[in-house]
């Protein structure tokens, strides 16, 4: 493994989940509500930020490796599941979009998976509609995480609207994969 400025970047990021996650357990003399909203919120944040500058810095200094090109989406898909979990608990989310998102993701890793294998991964390469989805993802979050509102702003309203739109952008972008997929699966079943 690598240790490169971008992988420790995504290292830091997996670090981060529990933290995004303990926020909310921890006793009620250390946060009050508020203050657990705003801290997972900022954790959750920081950690997405590093998602774009771990990718920036590996292109820009040339240091991209297998490892850590695994390494990325894995972090990538702990962050958003672990906040989805959290949400639904809070009731934030509604549990059939986590199962959506979370289950996509889950599809999508096991596809890119056999599409390697069979040598084929370029089929499922990373779309512009994955891109999209994964950005309303990332906003989506921190506002059902900060769940109060800022003066007239209603982030748990938006939040909502854009974590539907991540769900419905996951089920077209699984569609897309799929369909790019298909052939390769049906030549090698």
């Amino acid at each position: 493994m690598p240790l490169t400025i971008p992988n420790l970047l995504t290292w830091g990021r997996i670090v981060l989940i529990p933290l995004v996650v303990g926020v909310f357990y921890a006793p009620p003399h250390w946060l009050a509500p508020h203050e657990q909203n705003l801290a997972a919120t900022v954790i959750f944040v920081v950690a997405a930020i590093t998602d774009w500058l771990d990718g920036y810095l590996a292109r820009t200094l040339q240091q991209t490796s297998a490892f850590g090109a695994f390494l990325d989406p894995v972090a990538d898909k702990l962050m958003v599941a672990a906040a989805l979990i959290i949400l639904v608990q809070l009731e934030r989310a509604d549990a059939v979009i986590a199962f959506i998102i979370i289950g996509r993701e889950v599809t999508i890793s096991a596809l890119r998976e056999w599409m390697a294998k069979i040598g084929a991964a370029r089929s499922v390469a990373v779309s512009l509609l994955g891109k999209v989805k994964t950005t309303s993802q990332m906003v989506a979050i921190p506002m059902l995480l900060y769940h109060e509102p800022i003066f007239l702003f209603d982030p748990q309203r938006l939040g909502t609207w854009l974590i539907y739109l991540a769900a419905l952008l996951t089920l077209w972008s699984m569609g897309y994969y799929m369909k790019m997929a298909w052939p390769h699966i049906a030549e090698k079943t």
